[in-house]
Protein backbone atom coordinates (compact mmCIF):
# COMPACT_ATOMS: atom_id res chain seq x y z
CA UNK A 1 0.00 0.00 0.00
CA UNK A 2 2.87 2.63 0.78
CA UNK A 3 4.65 2.01 -2.49
CA UNK A 4 1.22 2.33 -4.66
CA UNK A 5 0.51 5.61 -2.73
CA UNK A 6 4.24 6.71 -2.81
CA UNK A 7 3.92 6.35 -7.00
CA UNK A 8 0.91 8.65 -7.14
CA UNK A 9 1.84 11.19 -4.75
CA UNK A 10 4.38 11.88 -1.84
CA UNK A 11 2.08 13.62 1.00
CA UNK A 12 -1.33 12.62 0.01
CA UNK A 13 -4.51 13.88 2.09
CA UNK A 14 -4.94 12.07 5.00
CA UNK A 15 -8.65 11.25 4.14
CA UNK A 16 -7.62 9.51 1.07
CA UNK A 17 -4.66 8.16 3.09
CA UNK A 18 -7.23 5.98 5.15
CA UNK A 19 -9.34 4.90 2.22
CA UNK A 20 -6.41 3.30 1.16
CA UNK A 21 -4.99 1.78 3.96
CA UNK A 22 -8.09 0.51 5.33
CA UNK A 23 -8.54 -2.13 2.15
CA UNK A 24 -5.97 -3.84 3.70
CA UNK A 25 -8.43 -5.09 6.77
CA UNK A 26 -11.24 -5.82 4.53
CA UNK A 27 -9.17 -8.34 2.26
CA UNK A 28 -8.27 -10.02 5.43
CA UNK A 29 -11.20 -10.52 6.99
CA UNK A 30 -13.21 -11.73 3.83
CA UNK A 31 -10.36 -14.68 3.65
CA UNK A 32 -10.89 -15.52 6.90
CA UNK A 33 -14.18 -16.24 6.47
CA UNK A 34 -14.33 -17.83 3.37
CA UNK A 35 -11.57 -20.45 5.11
CA UNK A 36 -13.82 -20.53 8.26
CA UNK A 37 -16.98 -21.85 5.66
CA UNK A 38 -14.64 -24.12 3.90
CA UNK A 39 -14.03 -25.51 7.29
CA UNK A 40 -17.74 -25.53 8.73
CA UNK A 41 -18.35 -22.66 10.25
CA UNK A 42 -20.78 -19.84 9.82
CA UNK A 43 -19.37 -16.84 9.32
CA UNK A 44 -19.47 -13.20 8.08
CA UNK A 45 -17.45 -10.18 8.16
CA UNK A 46 -17.37 -6.43 8.99
CA UNK A 47 -15.76 -3.31 8.02
CA UNK A 48 -15.76 -0.55 10.49
CA UNK A 49 -18.54 1.33 8.46
CA UNK A 50 -20.64 -1.90 8.62
CA UNK A 51 -20.87 -2.03 12.00
CA UNK A 52 -20.52 0.83 12.10
CA UNK A 53 -17.49 2.01 14.59
CA UNK A 54 -17.84 5.89 15.12
CA UNK A 55 -15.13 8.09 15.43
CA UNK A 56 -14.03 11.75 15.59
CA UNK A 57 -12.94 12.75 12.37
CA UNK A 58 -9.02 12.59 13.27
CA UNK A 59 -8.01 11.02 9.76
CA UNK A 60 -5.05 8.47 10.52
CA UNK A 61 -5.41 8.43 14.62
CA UNK A 62 -9.18 8.68 15.39
CA UNK A 63 -10.67 7.81 18.69
CA UNK A 64 -13.58 5.54 19.28
CA UNK A 65 -16.98 6.93 19.85
CA UNK A 66 -19.71 4.73 19.65
CA UNK A 67 -20.13 1.12 18.20
CA UNK A 68 -23.67 0.03 17.47
CA UNK A 69 -23.67 -3.84 18.84
CA UNK A 70 -27.07 -4.82 17.24
CA UNK A 71 -25.63 -6.59 13.79
CA UNK A 72 -23.12 -8.45 16.01
CA UNK A 73 -25.72 -9.47 18.84
CA UNK A 74 -27.98 -10.90 16.17
CA UNK A 75 -25.42 -12.99 14.21
CA UNK A 76 -23.85 -14.10 17.69
CA UNK A 77 -27.49 -15.73 18.32
CA UNK A 78 -28.02 -17.16 15.08
CA UNK A 79 -24.83 -19.34 15.86
CA UNK A 80 -22.39 -17.12 13.54
CA UNK A 81 -18.69 -16.44 13.98
CA UNK A 82 -18.71 -12.44 13.64
CA UNK A 83 -15.03 -11.27 11.91
CA UNK A 84 -14.68 -7.53 12.21
CA UNK A 85 -12.11 -5.51 10.64
CA UNK A 86 -9.68 -3.74 12.94
CA UNK A 87 -7.80 -0.01 13.05
CA UNK A 88 -10.84 1.36 11.30
CA UNK A 89 -13.98 3.21 11.57
CA UNK A 90 -16.56 6.08 10.37
CA UNK A 91 -17.05 9.81 11.17
CA UNK A 92 -20.13 10.94 11.86
CA UNK A 93 -20.43 12.65 7.82
CA UNK A 94 -19.40 8.65 6.72
CA UNK A 95 -15.84 9.37 5.99
CA UNK A 96 -13.69 6.36 6.31
CA UNK A 97 -11.19 6.64 9.71
CA UNK A 98 -8.20 4.52 11.13
CA UNK A 99 -7.29 4.49 14.38
CA UNK A 100 -3.60 4.79 14.03
CA UNK A 101 -0.87 2.55 15.60
CA UNK A 102 -2.51 -0.59 17.84
CA UNK A 103 -5.59 0.41 15.92
CA UNK A 104 -6.50 -3.17 16.15
CA UNK A 105 -6.20 -4.02 19.85
CA UNK A 106 -7.65 -1.17 20.56
CA UNK A 107 -10.96 -1.86 18.17
CA UNK A 108 -10.50 -5.33 19.90
CA UNK A 109 -11.10 -4.38 23.58
CA UNK A 110 -13.95 -1.52 22.73
CA UNK A 111 -16.16 -3.97 21.07
CA UNK A 112 -15.49 -6.75 24.15
CA UNK A 113 -16.66 -3.79 26.33
CA UNK A 114 -19.61 -2.99 24.22
CA UNK A 115 -20.99 -6.16 23.80
CA UNK A 116 -20.23 -6.77 27.83
CA UNK A 117 -17.54 -9.84 27.33
CA UNK A 118 -15.88 -11.37 30.00
CA UNK A 119 -12.73 -11.03 28.25
CA UNK A 120 -10.83 -10.17 25.28
CA UNK A 121 -7.87 -12.22 24.06
CA UNK A 122 -5.23 -10.34 21.96
CA UNK A 123 -2.93 -12.92 20.08
CA UNK A 124 0.09 -11.32 18.99
CA UNK A 125 4.29 -12.67 17.73
CA UNK A 126 5.28 -12.80 21.53
CA UNK A 127 3.57 -15.00 24.27
CA UNK A 128 2.67 -12.09 26.81
CA UNK A 129 4.39 -9.29 28.50
CA UNK A 130 8.13 -9.31 29.55
CA UNK A 131 9.97 -7.54 32.02
CA UNK A 132 11.92 -5.51 28.94
CA UNK A 133 12.03 -5.97 25.23
CA UNK A 134 13.72 -9.15 24.64
CA UNK A 135 15.10 -8.05 21.40
CA UNK A 136 17.27 -5.65 24.08
CA UNK A 137 18.06 -7.26 27.33
CA UNK A 138 18.72 -10.86 27.68
CA UNK A 139 16.98 -13.09 30.90
CA UNK A 140 13.82 -11.06 30.44
CA UNK A 141 11.01 -12.73 32.75
CA UNK A 142 7.43 -13.18 31.62
CA UNK A 143 5.25 -11.38 33.54
CA UNK A 144 1.93 -13.16 34.50
CA UNK A 145 -0.21 -11.13 35.54
CA UNK A 146 -0.15 -6.87 35.81
CA UNK A 147 -2.03 -4.43 36.67
CA UNK A 148 -3.92 -1.94 33.98
CA UNK A 149 -2.43 0.82 35.78
CA UNK A 150 1.16 -0.84 34.89
CA UNK A 151 0.52 -1.56 31.14
CA UNK A 152 -0.89 1.42 30.83
CA UNK A 153 2.45 3.07 31.48
CA UNK A 154 4.51 0.60 30.04
CA UNK A 155 2.36 0.78 26.58
CA UNK A 156 3.06 4.43 26.79
CA UNK A 157 6.37 4.35 27.96
CA UNK A 158 7.46 2.24 24.79
CA UNK A 159 6.19 -1.05 25.15
CA UNK A 160 4.83 -2.53 21.81
CA UNK A 161 3.14 -5.07 22.65
CA UNK A 162 -0.52 -3.73 23.63
CA UNK A 163 -1.16 -0.02 22.70
CA UNK A 164 -2.05 2.35 25.57
CA UNK A 165 -5.67 3.45 23.95
CA UNK A 166 -6.77 -0.55 24.35
CA UNK A 167 -5.69 -1.02 28.16
CA UNK A 168 -7.27 2.63 28.76
CA UNK A 169 -10.45 0.86 27.57
CA UNK A 170 -10.26 -2.29 29.34
CA UNK A 171 -9.53 -0.46 32.91
CA UNK A 172 -12.69 1.66 31.96
CA UNK A 173 -14.63 -0.93 31.53
CA UNK A 174 -13.21 -3.69 34.01
CA UNK A 175 -12.60 -5.99 31.00
CA UNK A 176 -9.41 -8.72 31.48
CA UNK A 177 -7.03 -8.84 28.73
CA UNK A 178 -5.28 -11.38 28.00
CA UNK A 179 -2.06 -11.10 25.69
CA UNK A 180 -1.58 -14.59 24.01
CA UNK A 181 1.53 -16.05 21.31
CA UNK A 182 -0.40 -16.56 17.81
CA UNK A 183 2.17 -19.34 17.41
CA UNK A 184 1.94 -21.48 20.89
CA UNK A 185 -0.77 -23.73 21.07
CA UNK A 186 -0.66 -23.65 25.02
CA UNK A 187 0.11 -20.23 25.56
CA UNK A 188 -0.61 -18.83 28.84
CA UNK A 189 0.19 -15.08 27.81
CA UNK A 190 -0.37 -12.60 30.34
CA UNK A 191 -3.41 -11.48 32.08
CA UNK A 192 -4.14 -7.70 31.71
CA UNK A 193 -6.09 -7.12 34.88
CA UNK A 194 -7.46 -5.08 38.32
CA UNK A 195 -4.58 -4.39 40.53
CA UNK A 196 -6.49 -5.96 43.38
CA UNK A 197 -5.31 -9.29 42.53
CA UNK A 198 -1.65 -8.27 43.06
CA UNK A 199 1.30 -7.92 44.72
CA UNK A 200 2.85 -4.95 44.88
CA UNK A 201 5.90 -5.67 42.97
CA UNK A 202 8.54 -3.18 42.98
CA UNK A 203 9.35 -2.82 39.35
CA UNK A 204 7.70 -4.44 36.96
CA UNK A 205 8.94 -3.76 33.28
CA UNK A 206 11.45 -1.47 31.46
CA UNK A 207 10.40 0.26 28.35
CA UNK A 208 12.00 2.34 25.98
CA UNK A 209 10.57 4.66 23.40
CA UNK A 210 12.55 6.11 20.78
CA UNK A 211 12.19 8.79 18.15
CA UNK A 212 11.86 11.60 20.80
CA UNK A 213 12.84 15.37 20.41
CA UNK A 214 12.72 18.27 23.36
CA UNK A 215 11.52 21.33 22.63
CA UNK A 216 12.49 24.80 25.03
CA UNK A 217 10.85 27.68 25.20
CA UNK A 218 13.04 30.92 26.60
CA UNK A 219 10.46 33.32 27.45
CA UNK A 220 10.36 37.39 28.08
CA UNK A 221 8.00 36.90 31.66
CA UNK A 222 5.92 35.12 33.46
CA UNK A 223 2.76 36.13 32.03
CA UNK A 224 -0.85 34.46 33.57
CA UNK A 225 -2.39 32.49 30.58
CA UNK A 226 0.87 32.37 28.14
CA UNK A 227 1.55 28.46 29.14
CA UNK A 228 -2.40 27.56 28.64
CA UNK A 229 -1.85 29.25 25.09
CA UNK A 230 0.99 27.90 24.17
CA UNK A 231 -0.70 23.84 24.92
CA UNK A 232 -3.56 24.56 24.13
CA UNK A 233 -2.36 25.55 20.66
CA UNK A 234 -0.62 22.72 20.12
CA UNK A 235 -3.31 20.35 21.26
CA UNK A 236 -5.72 22.07 18.69
CA UNK A 237 -3.28 20.98 16.15
CA UNK A 238 -3.19 17.08 17.53
CA UNK A 239 0.65 17.55 18.81
CA UNK A 240 0.86 15.31 21.83
CA UNK A 241 3.08 16.58 24.59
CA UNK A 242 4.62 14.68 27.13
CA UNK A 243 7.47 15.06 29.44
CA UNK A 244 7.04 18.80 30.71
CA UNK A 245 9.77 20.49 32.72
CA UNK A 246 9.19 24.43 34.09
CA UNK A 247 12.46 26.84 34.64
CA UNK A 248 12.11 29.78 36.27
CA UNK A 249 15.37 31.95 35.13
CA UNK A 250 16.36 35.56 36.24
CA UNK A 251 14.55 37.91 37.35
CA UNK A 252 10.60 36.80 36.22
CA UNK A 253 11.32 34.92 33.08
CA UNK A 254 9.43 31.18 32.83
CA UNK A 255 11.52 28.48 30.61
CA UNK A 256 9.61 25.84 29.38
CA UNK A 257 11.12 22.45 28.03
CA UNK A 258 8.96 19.67 26.70
CA UNK A 259 9.04 16.52 24.83
CA UNK A 260 6.75 15.77 21.07
CA UNK A 261 7.59 12.81 18.79
CA UNK A 262 10.03 13.76 16.28
CA UNK A 263 7.36 12.63 13.61
CA UNK A 264 5.65 16.59 14.99
CA UNK A 265 8.48 18.47 15.39
CA UNK A 266 8.68 20.36 12.11
CA UNK A 267 4.71 21.37 12.99
CA UNK A 268 5.35 22.07 16.41
CA UNK A 269 8.04 24.36 15.75
CA UNK A 270 6.13 26.22 12.89
CA UNK A 271 3.16 26.75 15.12
CA UNK A 272 5.25 28.41 17.70
CA UNK A 273 7.45 30.53 16.01
CA UNK A 274 4.24 31.87 14.32
CA UNK A 275 2.85 32.55 17.44
CA UNK A 276 6.62 33.64 19.33
CA UNK A 277 5.40 37.34 19.58
CA UNK A 278 1.86 36.32 20.83
CA UNK A 279 3.37 34.02 24.01
CA UNK A 280 6.39 36.80 24.54
CA UNK A 281 8.21 33.37 23.20
CA UNK A 282 12.32 34.98 23.43
CA UNK A 283 13.59 32.56 21.82
CA UNK A 284 12.90 28.66 20.45
CA UNK A 285 15.79 25.38 20.75
CA UNK A 286 15.13 22.22 19.82
CA UNK A 287 16.48 18.81 19.80
CA UNK A 288 16.49 15.35 18.75
CA UNK A 289 18.14 12.17 18.30
CA UNK A 290 16.65 11.09 22.08
CA UNK A 291 15.01 8.30 23.82
CA UNK A 292 12.80 7.96 27.13
CA UNK A 293 13.32 5.39 29.10
CA UNK A 294 11.54 4.44 31.99
CA UNK A 295 10.47 1.75 34.70
CA UNK A 296 7.05 0.95 36.35
CA UNK A 297 5.95 -0.49 38.84
CA UNK A 298 3.05 -0.49 41.69
CA UNK A 299 5.97 -0.53 44.28
CA UNK A 300 7.73 2.67 43.60
CA UNK A 301 5.49 4.84 45.26
CA UNK A 302 6.18 3.12 48.59
CA UNK A 303 10.04 3.00 48.00
CA UNK A 304 11.64 6.00 48.81
CA UNK A 305 14.94 4.25 47.26
CA UNK A 306 13.66 3.79 43.80
CA UNK A 307 14.76 7.19 42.47
CA UNK A 308 17.84 7.67 44.02
CA UNK A 309 19.17 3.76 42.90
CA UNK A 310 17.98 4.62 39.13
CA UNK A 311 19.60 7.64 39.01
CA UNK A 312 22.91 5.72 40.43
CA UNK A 313 22.78 3.38 37.92
CA UNK A 314 22.46 5.58 34.84
CA UNK A 315 25.23 7.54 36.81
CA UNK A 316 27.71 4.11 36.74
CA UNK A 317 27.20 3.66 33.42
CA UNK A 318 27.90 7.41 32.32
CA UNK A 319 24.48 8.25 31.01
CA UNK A 320 23.32 12.00 31.38
CA UNK A 321 19.69 12.60 32.19
CA UNK A 322 18.11 15.29 30.22
CA UNK A 323 14.98 15.65 31.59
CA UNK A 324 12.68 13.66 34.48
CA UNK A 325 9.07 12.63 34.96
CA UNK A 326 7.93 10.41 37.41
CA UNK A 327 4.20 9.22 38.66
CA UNK A 328 3.15 7.05 41.62
CA UNK A 329 4.38 3.89 39.40
CA UNK A 330 7.10 5.25 37.38
CA UNK A 331 9.46 7.22 36.60
CA UNK A 332 10.80 8.52 33.25
CA UNK A 333 13.77 9.86 32.11
CA UNK A 334 15.18 11.27 28.94
CA UNK A 335 18.65 10.27 27.41
CA UNK A 336 20.69 10.79 24.35
CA UNK A 337 19.23 7.76 21.70
CA UNK A 338 22.93 6.03 21.24
CA UNK A 339 23.23 5.34 24.95
CA UNK A 340 19.15 3.95 25.80
CA UNK A 341 20.01 0.71 25.48
CA UNK A 342 22.30 0.70 27.27
CA UNK A 343 20.60 2.77 30.40
CA UNK A 344 17.72 -0.21 29.70
CA UNK A 345 19.70 -3.43 29.85
CA UNK A 346 21.19 -1.78 32.74
CA UNK A 347 18.26 -0.68 35.03
CA UNK A 348 16.59 -3.96 34.16
CA UNK A 349 19.87 -5.76 35.73
CA UNK A 350 19.74 -3.70 38.72
CA UNK A 351 16.03 -3.59 39.50
CA UNK A 352 14.88 -6.99 37.94
CA UNK A 353 18.15 -8.93 36.88
CA UNK A 354 18.83 -9.57 40.72
CA UNK A 355 18.12 -9.14 44.34
CA UNK A 356 16.99 -5.00 44.41
CA UNK A 357 18.89 -3.75 46.77
CA UNK A 358 17.99 -0.04 46.92
CA UNK A 359 20.37 2.77 48.51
Amino acid sequence: MINEEAEICSNPSKREHDVLVSTGEQITISKLCMCLEKLGYAAISYTGWQVPIITNGVFGNARIKDIDTSKIEKNLQEGKIVVIAGFQGVDEELNITTLGRGGSDTTAVAIAASLNADRCEIYTDVDGVYSADPRIVKDVSKIDTISYDEMLELASMGAKVLHNRCVEIGKKYDIPIYVKSTFEKESRGTLVTKSDYLEDLLISGVAKEDKIARITLIGKNNKIGRIYRIFRLLADNNINVDIIVQAFGEHISKDISFTVKEQDLNEALEILNENADEFDIEEIKSSTGMSKVSIVGIGISNNPGVAATLFEVLYENNINMHMISTSEIKISVLVNSNVAETAMKAIHDRFIGKETVLI
